[in-house]
């Protein structure tokens, strides 16, 4: 005996006064142009180091000063792209963020001279080091990573799979319509 569910259950998700899926759409919406904003920012903040580095090259050659501005902006060009591949795939791409962390990890020893440091930090650092490149590395291996957790069109891991099955089906199509075409 099949027993239909009530009336006002059945309609139960069409009669809220918030739509979900709007809602959704909408934050992610702002999500964007927050991340757009930071684009702009990061940008501007790049140029505002473009022209430092320029000044620092024509008054005086400290080059410590020169190489640390450099790295910073190697670090906000690496960022930008992070939040470039954040507007396209809407995740984070782990390598990237990882790259990111090392040439910024880098910065500060060349910032603060590797003869500076103590002992304790210079071991924390090399430790932090080895983490970091133990995860790219991992990165590496898995370079599809990023996008498996996205579930994107790009991904060549999750899709393969799709792939297989719509040339399939297209094979047994047309041996279907070789099939049934009359015989000339």
């Amino acid at each position: 005996m099949y027993t239909q569910k009530r009336f006002k259950s059945r309609f139960l998700f069409f009669d809220r006064w918030l739509d979900r899926h709007a809602i959704v759409r909408n934050m992610e919406a702002f999500q964007d142009l927050i991340v757009i904003f930071l684009c702009l920012a990061l940008f501007a903040v790049m140029l505002v180091q473009l022209w430092g580095i320029f000044i620092a090259l024509t008054h005086s050659l400290d080059y410590k000063q020169v190489t640390a501005k450099m790295l910073f902006v190697l670090i906000l060009v690496e960022l930008f792209r992070l939040l470039m591949v954040y507007l396209q795939e809407h995740s984070i791409a782990v390598g990237v963020a990882v790259e990111v962390a090392i040439v910024s990890v880098l910065r500060e020893v060349v910032v603060h001279g590797a003869l500076d440091i103590s002992g304790i930090q210079t071991a924390a650092i090399c430790g932090l080091l080895l983490i970091l490149g133990g995860l790219l590395l991992v990165c590496a291996k898995t370079p599809h990573m990023d996008c498996m957790s996205a579930n994107t069109k790009s991904c060549p891991i999750l899709h393969s799979g799709r792939r297989e099955e719509e040339n399939e089906l297209e094979f047994r199509y047309s041996r279907t319509c070789d099939e049934n075409q009359p015989p000339a």
